[in-house]
């Protein structure tokens, strides 16, 4: 009777997994959604300056598939990396888009990171660089409280300049900084070196 299960080979027996393991499938599902995600992400050269190569998400968005992919993609590493998360915080302006999605997912609150002069009432600010210009962020003063675990959300990480701040003004309140999420990061720009107290998660890396 042909054996399914085992095959005999010199010696012994040796165990046959004749089905992909769970393993596998989670494997191939996480390749076929960066994948998605990929193809969704266009390139613009020289916008909003010369020499800077736009990576335009909007696509992303307007793709219902490619935008459950990039939740699907953080919850899962949340869950897994960061299960004692309290906040998201999401920074101004394409980290609102993704922040409020994840933060439903895990069934944790979400707070704003704004540029200077965007929010009412009694307010902390950081100044900080960008690759081709200077700003400053801004978060209400009771967002966030003291000893909550927040995750830092944005869309892209290049120079690390505005992670950065965010990372100063949520210590400012005396929460804790797990980590931050970003669906690209240009590896080439050195950013996340900036954030060495703060472990950084990128979905798609140029």
């Amino acid at each position: 009777m042909p054996c399914v299960e085992e095959a005999c080979v010199s010696g012994g027996v040796e165990h046959v997994d004749i089905f992909p393991s769970v393993q596998t499938f989670a494997a191939r599902a996480m390749a076929e959604k960066l994948d998605l995600i990929s193809k969704c992400i266009r390139t613009f050269p020289d916008f909003p300056t010369k020499g800077i190569a736009f990576k335009d998400i909007f696509p992303v968005l307007k793709d219902p598939k490619a935008l459950a992919a990039v939740t699907d993609l953080f919850e899962e590493h949340v869950r897994r990396a960061y299960p004692q998360v309290d906040l998201i915080v999401g920074l101004d302006a394409r980290g609102f888009l993704f922040g409020p999605l994840l933060a439903q997912r895990l069934g944790v609150g979400f707070a704003a990171i704004r540029k200077k002069g965007k929010l009412p009432g009694p307010t902390l600010s950081v100044a900080y660089s960008l690759e081709y210009a200077k700003a400053e962020a801004e978060m209400q003063e009771d967002a966030v409280s003291a000893g909550q675990k927040v995750l830092i959300i944005d869309d892209l990480l290049a120079t690390g300049g505005t992670l950065y701040a965010a990372c100063e003004l949520i210590k400012q309140q005396k929460a804790e900084v797990l980590g931050c999420l970003v669906v690209v990061e240009l590896k080439y720009l050195n950013g996340s070196e900036k954030l060495q107290s703060a472990p950084v998660f990128s979905l798609i890396q140029y």
